[in-house]
């Protein structure tokens, strides 16, 4: 008897998932999931749709760890640019910053936050976040409602936490017995209601206006209270980015953390200037407590994260001259034309920043770590490409070669400007980084950063850089790439039912025209509410994009369904279309 399927690819290349090789097959899939697989032969049956991918990829959805969608994902439906470049699930909620728990007053206060250490525009949220919630709970049922193109999955934040128990002394170290066992209360309700995790920021990277955010100095009784509270819940990922990892008494701390708790600990790590293969001891050390049933994680990226610097940016080299503060309120024409100006752009040549902030100083003149970015974008540039080595050449200023380069494209060229992972002018550091067995990948952003880094093309990235363009440096099997980014960090988040092409799993699928794939150049849109500005980027090669089940896109055009749920957490495994309500009765019975 033939079967009858939802939807029938046929003749395709599988990358499953798995990192095992490549196969030509037919998968089929019915009622959101892959209902059969076949390697060589063609799969009997008909279907509502078929879809030849001759010549193509066939790969599960990507499965992004690291985003901050916690506002957008309150307004957008395609959670752009995530959907545009093949991702199917989204964890947000990282780093300590999010919008729940919420107390009726503390709106401004997580905003400014976000928009401090994010760098979201503050009017987009204030704009786009309608609030219908207080409680984490409250918060998932809301997004809950909302139809969507992917799947989200969020995290508990501490500094919104803190804000919510503390109210203004959300910043304070010395809490009472009473406030940390309200904190570690509210934790385990996020985790029963369907949180997949909890984050926490300990850098002195990210601040506001009120210094840096709530929890960076906390006592460790405080984490490890919560730690206890999310063992009890019985799943969660303890997110964490610091300043000290990799030192001695960070990293025991984590081991004591994750042996106490029981919970899997995934921290951001990066190659240091300061000592450049100290990354291979820390990995190695990871992979030998994660050999003793330590449950930490390492997460490294796929390129350098990159300002963009330009004069649609955050950020360029003339921020601080005074002729440039002159005009920085002008619009981009104005600011063009008034550029254009030979006395202008003499008088701007011979002034020097003004910045006591030595960061700051750095950054606007490291002229050696300021590359041309180009179309499609370089994000493994020479040294003898960076603008300190092309003025040298030409017996020019930096400024001068600076000034000429952003002045390009209308004024909307950018210079690439990696920071940490590129002390060795390439990608070698990164790439031992994903392929050390005890790393997962993450760090891409998306919806974060929107002046000034586009980090979410990192799934694109790993297949037209690491697989297909690579010249730089040994390039990577795309069987490895496809990995890296579907099954490895779905089962680092417990997102057990996605990641991998096989039946009973749930049918989220990017079917990819790998030789024509191509990653476009970074451009910066006003399309946020209120219309505030962000950079996106687009991809060419995406034929079709599936989520359970449900074609999404199609080369690059959305097809208008909205198959994309929430994603709870649970000790069993994910769950969707369970309000928290029902999931907390269902636990509690347990």
């Amino acid at each position: 008897m033939s079967e009858n399927y939802d939807l029938l690819i046929r003749n395709g290349r599988i990358v499953d998932g798995s990192g095992a090789p490549g196969f030509n097959g037919d998968i089929a899939v019915k009622d959101g999931k892959i209902a059969a697989i076949s390697n060589g032969e063609a799969l009997q049956g008909d279907a509502t749709e078929v879809i030849d991918a001759a010549g193509k990829v066939i790969a599960p959805g990507w499965v992004d760890i690291h985003t901050h969608y916690d506002g957008q994902v309150t307004w957008d439906p395609y959670l752009s640019p995530s959907s545009w470049h093949g991702v199917t699930t989204v964890v947000m909620g990282n780093c300590g910053v999010g919008f729940a728990p919420v107390r009726p007053d503390a709106h401004d206060f997580l905003i400014e936050l976000m928009e401090s250490v994010e760098d979201i525009p503050g009017t987009a949220l204030h704009e786009g976040i309608d609030w219908q919630w207080e409680t984490f709970p409250e918060y998932l049922d809301f997004l809950d409602k909302m139809p969507r193109v992917l799947d989200v999955a969020a995290q508990m934040p501490h500094c919104a936490l803190r804000a919510y128990v503390l109210g203004d002394r959300a910043h304070d170290l010395e809490l009472s017995p009473d406030e940390i066992t309200k904190m570690a209360e509210l934790t385990k309700e996020a985790l029963d209601a369907g949180a997949v995790g909890f984050s926490t920021s300990r850098t002195i990277l990210h601040s506001s206006s009120h210094g840096y955010v709530p929890g960076t100095y906390s006592h460790p009784e405080e984490l490890e209270t919560i730690g206890d509270a999310m063992g009890a819940a019985g799943h969660g990922v303890f997110q964490l980015v610091s300043d000290n990892v990799g030192k001695a008494d960070e990293m025991d701390w984590i081991g004591r953390f994750c042996e106490t708790t029981g919970r899997p600990l995934t921290y951001l790590m990066a190659q240091s200037r300061d000592n450049p293969t100290g990354y291979l001891d820390m990995l190695d050390d990871a992979l030998k407590m994660q050999q003793d049933g330590i449950k930490i994680v390492p997460q490294v990226p796929a390129r350098p994260t990159g300002m963009l610097y330009g004069l649609q940016s955050s950020l360029h080299p003339f921020m601080s001259h005074p002729s440039y503060k002159s005009i920085a309120d002008k619009s981009h024409d104005e600011i063009v034309a008034a550029m254009k100006d030979p006395a202008f752009r003499e008088q701007l040549l011979s002034e020097k920043p003004e910045t006591t902030n030595p960061v700051a100083l750095h950054l606007l003149t490291n002229f050696a770590q300021m590359f041309p970015l180009g179309d499609p974008p370089d994000y493994e540039p020479a040294p003898e490409t960076s603008v300190a080595a092309v003025a040298d050449r030409e017996g020019r200023s930096p400024e001068e070669v600076a000034y000429e380069w952003m002045m390009e494209r209308d004024g909307k060229q950018m210079m690439f400007s990696p920071l940490a992972s590129y002390v060795d002018y390439n990608l070698d550091a990164i790439g031992k980084m994903m392929d050390h067995p005890a790393s997962v990948l993450g760090l891409s952003d998306g919806g974060a950063h929107c002046g000034l880094i586009c980090d979410v093309s990192m799934p694109t990235y790993l297949l037209t850089h690491w697989v297909n363009g690579r010249e730089r440096g040994d390039r990577r099997p795309l069987e490895q790439m496809v990995h890296l980014q579907t099954r490895s960090t779905a089962l680092a988040y417990g997102l057990d039912d996605r990641g991998l092409l096989a039946e009973g799993m749930k049918a989220d699928i990017n079917i990819i025209d790998l030789d024509n794939m191509r990653l476009h150049a970074p451009e910066m849109v006003n399309d946020l509410p209120s219309g505030a500005r962000r950079l996106v980027q687009r991809a060419d090669g995406y034929h079709v994009t599936i989520c359970s089940g449900v074609v999404t896109y199609r080369d690059g055009e959305a097809t208008q369904a909205m198959p994309g749920k929430l994603v709870r957490g649970t000790k069993d495994g994910p769950v969707m279309g369970v309000s928290s309500a029902a999931l907390t009765g269902t636990i509690a019975a347990e």
